[in-house]
Protein backbone atom coordinates (compact mmCIF):
# COMPACT_ATOMS: atom_id res chain seq x y z
CA UNK A 1 0.00 0.00 0.00
CA UNK A 2 1.45 3.36 -1.08
CA UNK A 3 1.72 5.52 2.04
CA UNK A 4 1.39 8.70 -0.03
CA UNK A 5 -1.97 7.49 -1.37
CA UNK A 6 -3.10 6.75 2.18
CA UNK A 7 -2.14 10.24 3.37
CA UNK A 8 -3.95 11.80 0.40
CA UNK A 9 -7.07 9.70 1.03
CA UNK A 10 -7.09 10.56 4.75
CA UNK A 11 -6.68 14.28 3.95
CA UNK A 12 -9.59 14.22 1.49
CA UNK A 13 -11.96 12.20 3.69
CA UNK A 14 -11.05 13.50 7.15
CA UNK A 15 -13.25 16.60 7.20
CA UNK A 16 -16.31 15.00 5.55
CA UNK A 17 -16.12 11.99 7.90
CA UNK A 18 -15.72 14.14 11.02
CA UNK A 19 -18.69 16.29 10.03
CA UNK A 20 -20.75 13.22 9.09
CA UNK A 21 -20.30 11.33 12.36
CA UNK A 22 -20.39 14.42 14.60
CA UNK A 23 -23.61 15.86 13.22
CA UNK A 24 -25.17 12.39 13.02
CA UNK A 25 -24.62 11.69 16.72
CA UNK A 26 -25.45 15.23 17.86
CA UNK A 27 -28.73 15.03 15.89
CA UNK A 28 -29.76 11.92 17.84
CA UNK A 29 -29.09 13.70 21.13
CA UNK A 30 -30.79 16.92 20.11
CA UNK A 31 -33.99 15.19 18.97
CA UNK A 32 -33.99 12.99 22.09
CA UNK A 33 -33.81 16.15 24.23
CA UNK A 34 -36.63 17.71 22.21
CA UNK A 35 -38.84 14.70 22.99
CA UNK A 36 -37.99 14.63 26.70
CA UNK A 37 -34.72 12.72 27.25
CA UNK A 38 -31.84 14.87 28.55
CA UNK A 39 -29.36 11.99 28.93
CA UNK A 40 -27.06 12.96 26.05
CA UNK A 41 -27.42 16.68 26.84
CA UNK A 42 -26.40 16.21 30.47
CA UNK A 43 -23.34 14.21 29.37
CA UNK A 44 -22.22 16.91 26.94
CA UNK A 45 -22.85 14.74 23.87
CA UNK A 46 -25.17 17.17 22.07
CA UNK A 47 -22.20 19.00 20.63
CA UNK A 48 -20.38 19.57 17.34
CA UNK A 49 -17.06 18.82 19.02
CA UNK A 50 -15.90 15.68 17.15
CA UNK A 51 -13.68 14.57 20.03
CA UNK A 52 -16.81 13.83 22.07
CA UNK A 53 -18.04 11.37 19.41
CA UNK A 54 -14.82 9.69 18.23
CA UNK A 55 -14.33 6.07 19.26
CA UNK A 56 -10.59 5.22 19.08
CA UNK A 57 -11.31 1.69 17.86
CA UNK A 58 -14.33 2.23 15.62
CA UNK A 59 -13.52 5.65 14.17
CA UNK A 60 -9.75 5.40 13.73
CA UNK A 61 -8.22 1.94 14.18
CA UNK A 62 -10.82 -0.20 12.38
CA UNK A 63 -11.09 1.93 9.19
CA UNK A 64 -7.28 2.12 8.88
CA UNK A 65 -6.90 -1.62 9.44
CA UNK A 66 -9.56 -2.43 6.85
CA UNK A 67 -8.04 0.08 4.39
CA UNK A 68 -4.68 -1.71 4.54
CA UNK A 69 -6.18 -5.22 4.67
CA UNK A 70 -8.42 -4.75 1.63
CA UNK A 71 -6.31 -2.20 -0.30
CA UNK A 72 -9.08 0.34 0.16
CA UNK A 73 -11.80 -1.90 -1.26
CA UNK A 74 -13.81 -2.12 1.96
CA UNK A 75 -14.09 0.41 4.77
CA UNK A 76 -16.21 0.38 7.88
CA UNK A 77 -16.23 2.36 11.08
CA UNK A 78 -18.48 3.76 13.75
CA UNK A 79 -18.65 6.61 16.25
CA UNK A 80 -19.32 6.49 19.97
CA UNK A 81 -23.14 6.10 20.19
CA UNK A 82 -25.06 8.92 21.84
CA UNK A 83 -26.79 7.58 24.99
CA UNK A 84 -30.58 7.73 24.81
CA UNK A 85 -32.92 6.58 27.56
CA UNK A 86 -36.03 5.80 25.53
CA UNK A 87 -38.04 5.44 28.73
CA UNK A 88 -37.64 9.19 29.31
CA UNK A 89 -39.29 10.08 26.01
CA UNK A 90 -42.81 11.44 26.30
CA UNK A 91 -44.15 8.76 23.94
CA UNK A 92 -41.31 6.17 23.89
CA UNK A 93 -42.46 3.89 21.07
CA UNK A 94 -43.40 6.76 18.75
CA UNK A 95 -40.65 9.21 19.67
CA UNK A 96 -37.87 6.63 19.29
CA UNK A 97 -38.65 6.64 15.56
CA UNK A 98 -37.82 10.36 15.31
CA UNK A 99 -34.72 10.00 17.50
CA UNK A 100 -33.42 7.15 15.33
CA UNK A 101 -34.33 8.90 12.08
CA UNK A 102 -32.51 12.11 13.07
CA UNK A 103 -29.02 10.69 12.43
CA UNK A 104 -29.56 9.35 8.89
CA UNK A 105 -31.61 12.46 8.01
CA UNK A 106 -28.69 14.68 9.04
CA UNK A 107 -26.41 12.68 6.73
CA UNK A 108 -28.77 13.02 3.79
CA UNK A 109 -28.93 16.79 4.30
CA UNK A 110 -25.13 16.93 4.46
CA UNK A 111 -24.89 14.93 1.22
CA UNK A 112 -27.08 17.53 -0.47
CA UNK A 113 -24.93 20.37 0.89
CA UNK A 114 -21.71 18.73 -0.33
CA UNK A 115 -23.29 18.18 -3.77
CA UNK A 116 -24.35 21.83 -3.90
CA UNK A 117 -20.82 22.87 -2.87
CA UNK A 118 -19.46 20.82 -5.77
CA UNK A 119 -21.74 22.57 -8.27
CA UNK A 120 -21.03 26.02 -6.81
CA UNK A 121 -17.29 25.39 -7.20
CA UNK A 122 -17.89 24.47 -10.83
CA UNK A 123 -19.90 27.67 -11.35
CA UNK A 124 -17.10 29.71 -9.79
CA UNK A 125 -14.49 28.04 -11.95
CA UNK A 126 -12.70 26.34 -9.04
CA UNK A 127 -10.42 23.65 -10.46
CA UNK A 128 -8.46 22.70 -7.36
CA UNK A 129 -8.62 18.89 -7.42
CA UNK A 130 -8.32 18.54 -3.63
CA UNK A 131 -11.49 20.54 -2.90
CA UNK A 132 -13.43 18.88 -5.72
CA UNK A 133 -12.52 15.41 -4.41
CA UNK A 134 -13.40 16.47 -0.86
CA UNK A 135 -16.89 17.56 -1.95
CA UNK A 136 -17.36 14.30 -3.85
CA UNK A 137 -16.17 12.38 -0.78
CA UNK A 138 -18.56 14.36 1.42
CA UNK A 139 -21.54 13.38 -0.72
CA UNK A 140 -20.41 9.73 -0.87
CA UNK A 141 -19.64 9.34 2.85
CA UNK A 142 -22.94 10.85 3.93
CA UNK A 143 -25.01 8.82 1.47
CA UNK A 144 -23.32 5.63 2.68
CA UNK A 145 -23.98 6.55 6.32
CA UNK A 146 -27.58 7.45 5.50
CA UNK A 147 -28.25 4.21 3.62
CA UNK A 148 -26.30 1.86 5.90
CA UNK A 149 -27.79 3.20 9.12
CA UNK A 150 -31.31 2.73 7.73
CA UNK A 151 -30.78 -1.02 7.39
CA UNK A 152 -33.73 -2.44 9.40
CA UNK A 153 -31.88 -4.42 12.04
CA UNK A 154 -30.96 -3.34 15.59
CA UNK A 155 -28.70 -1.76 16.75
CA UNK A 156 -28.70 0.30 13.54
CA UNK A 157 -31.06 3.27 13.34
CA UNK A 158 -33.23 1.45 10.82
CA UNK A 159 -33.74 -1.35 13.34
CA UNK A 160 -34.95 1.09 15.98
CA UNK A 161 -37.27 2.72 13.44
CA UNK A 162 -38.66 -0.74 12.64
CA UNK A 163 -39.20 -1.48 16.36
CA UNK A 164 -41.09 1.79 16.71
CA UNK A 165 -43.32 1.03 13.72
CA UNK A 166 -44.17 -2.60 14.49
CA UNK A 167 -46.98 -3.77 16.80
CA UNK A 168 -45.76 -4.45 20.35
CA UNK A 169 -45.36 -8.24 20.07
CA UNK A 170 -43.38 -8.07 16.82
CA UNK A 171 -41.40 -5.06 18.10
CA UNK A 172 -40.29 -7.03 21.18
CA UNK A 173 -39.19 -9.93 18.98
CA UNK A 174 -37.07 -7.67 16.74
CA UNK A 175 -35.58 -5.82 19.72
CA UNK A 176 -34.24 -9.13 21.08
CA UNK A 177 -31.86 -9.28 18.11
CA UNK A 178 -29.94 -6.19 19.28
CA UNK A 179 -27.23 -7.92 21.40
CA UNK A 180 -26.16 -9.91 18.33
CA UNK A 181 -27.33 -7.47 15.68
CA UNK A 182 -23.89 -6.00 15.00
CA UNK A 183 -22.44 -9.41 14.18
CA UNK A 184 -25.45 -10.33 12.05
CA UNK A 185 -25.12 -7.09 10.08
CA UNK A 186 -21.36 -7.62 9.58
CA UNK A 187 -22.04 -11.15 8.37
CA UNK A 188 -24.58 -9.85 5.87
CA UNK A 189 -22.11 -7.15 4.76
CA UNK A 190 -19.31 -9.68 4.17
CA UNK A 191 -21.75 -11.97 2.35
CA UNK A 192 -22.62 -9.10 0.01
CA UNK A 193 -26.30 -9.06 0.99
CA UNK A 194 -26.31 -5.53 2.43
CA UNK A 195 -24.33 -4.10 -0.46
CA UNK A 196 -26.31 -5.74 -3.26
CA UNK A 197 -29.85 -5.61 -1.95
CA UNK A 198 -29.77 -2.55 0.30
CA UNK A 199 -26.90 -0.11 -0.23
CA UNK A 200 -26.85 -0.10 -4.03
CA UNK A 201 -30.59 0.60 -4.49
CA UNK A 202 -30.62 3.28 -1.78
CA UNK A 203 -27.39 4.87 -3.03
CA UNK A 204 -28.84 4.99 -6.53
CA UNK A 205 -31.96 6.68 -5.17
CA UNK A 206 -29.84 9.07 -3.09
CA UNK A 207 -27.71 10.15 -6.05
CA UNK A 208 -30.91 10.59 -8.04
CA UNK A 209 -32.18 13.04 -5.42
CA UNK A 210 -28.83 14.89 -5.43
CA UNK A 211 -29.02 15.21 -9.23
CA UNK A 212 -32.58 16.51 -8.95
CA UNK A 213 -31.63 19.10 -6.32
CA UNK A 214 -28.54 20.31 -8.17
CA UNK A 215 -30.05 20.23 -11.68
CA UNK A 216 -31.15 23.92 -11.66
CA UNK A 217 -27.59 24.98 -10.88
CA UNK A 218 -26.12 22.48 -13.34
CA UNK A 219 -28.31 24.00 -16.06
CA UNK A 220 -26.37 27.25 -15.61
CA UNK A 221 -23.17 25.46 -16.65
CA UNK A 222 -24.58 24.45 -20.01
Amino acid sequence: MDISNLIQTVAIYALPVLFAITIHEAAHGYVARYFGDNTAWSMGRVTLNPIKHIDPLGTIAMPLLLYFATSGAFLFGYAKPVPVNFGNLRHPKRDMIWVALAGPASNFIQAILWALALVVMALMGVQEEFFIKMAQAGALVNLVMWAFNLFPLPPLDGGRILVGLLPLRQALWVSRIEPWGFFVVMGLVLAGVVGTYWLRPLMSFGYGVLNLVTSPLLAMLR
